[in-house]
């Protein structure tokens, strides 16, 4: 039987800025010097992020139409998700006319022709290349993705990219008191990064990915459009549902494969903050220290909404065991991937 594997990973981060710079330069005064904000801020546990928009013009960004964002995006997107697609290409050994499948994820950039079109004329892909966009869907999306690209890599027996690629300071919204904001805006940053997929390569192999929605909250996590970009909605109940949601989800993977948690050699799990890493750890009753790459990239990188659990696949490196990765979105929904090294 044809497997499907990681082959090779590839990130393109924009400019990099301390949290506390723009608290200082920015969130400072775009939230009134509010205590709370500041707070919020000092506890994200992020301490550096990457923004494809210079913080000079954040203060105009937060006034811009949905419109003027999007035209923004179009002019961004392209060459940063072109510089995360190859170096993941070169790492894999793969040349673009090798590829069958682009997968495209995206929730912070709308445009038709796309992302994938214009990828597809830059790179260049070969005409017959089948493109995928997978918009909308959130911080989760990756892991949809990646059980996309191996089911086609293991029917067509070619190579499938996966590229996430989340512009998320094109969508600062104007000056709020709503501590949710400040969270979001405490939290978010951009980042592009790129999985290539490969039958019988070496690396990962994509074992199976499950998943599991609590629909009863999906309130709890939104992310509207709106005349003023895309707005985020953050419950704080999140880290709670979380927790009570990510055993039973992990362990019914596990299960149906032989192992158990005790058997996991990394986690890689999408951090989407620090409490939600608690919640992660508490569910599963992991020791402190099992996702200590995921808190390096929440204080590296910030939340880069869809890449980030690349991200965290990428700072893994190589494994001796089985991986799981996790990641979390709107639904509320809850993903998680069983990656196995060659035997």
């Amino acid at each position: 039987m044809v497997t499907a594997r990681i082959a090779g990973i590839g990130a393109a981060l924009p400019p990099l800025y301390t949290q506390e710079q723009l608290w200082e330069d920015v969130f400072r005064w775009h939230f009134s010097r509010s205590r709370v904000a500041q707070r919020i801020f000092t506890a994200s546990d992020v301490r550096t992020r990457h923004s494809a928009t210079d913080p000079a013009e954040f203060k105009a960004v937060a006034d811009w139409s949905t419109a003027e964002r999007m035209v923004r995006y179009g002019e961004v997107a392209p060459p940063l998700g072109l510089e995360a697609v190859r170096n993941a290409l070169d790492a894999a050994g793969t040349d673009p006319d090798e590829i069958g499948l682009l997968t495209v994820v995206t929730c912070t950039g709308y445009r038709t022709p796309g992302l994938d079109i214009e990828l597809a004329r830059m790179l260049p892909l070969p005409a017959d290349a089948r493109r995928l966009l997978i918009g909308h869907t959130g911080c989760h999306a990756a892991l949809p993705a990646l059980a996309t690209a191996a089911d086609y890599v293991a029917a067509q027996e070619q190579p499938a990219v996966v590229l996430c690629l989340e512009l998320t300071s094109l969508h600062l919204q104007p000056a709020t008191i709503d501590p949710g904001q400040m969270v979001s805006h405490a939290l978010f940053a951009d980042a592009a990064a790129a999985v290539v997929v490969r039958p019988g390569a070496s690396g990962l192999r994509v074992v199976d990915v499950a998943a599991r929605t609590d629909t009863d909250r999906r309130h709890q996590m939104t992310w509207d459009i709106t005349d003023l970009g895309f707005r985020m909605g953050l419950s704080p109940e999140v880290p709670d549902a979380l927790a009570e949601q990510v055993g039973p989800l992990v362990k019914d993977l596990l299960g149906r494969h032989g192992h158990d948690v005790r058997d996991v050699a990394a986690w890689a799990v999408h951090p989407g903050g620090p409490r939600i890493l608690d919640a992660i750890e508490e569910g599963l009753e992991l020791d402190p220290s099992a996702l200590a790459a995921s808190r390096k990239v929440l204080a590296e990188h910030g939340n880069c909404s869809s890449a980030t659990v690349l991200l965290v696949l990428q700072e893994l490196g190589p494994q001796d065991g089985p991986v799981v990765a996790l990641a979390f979105g709107p639904g509320l929904t809850l993903y998680a991937a069983l990656l196995e090294p060659e035997e």
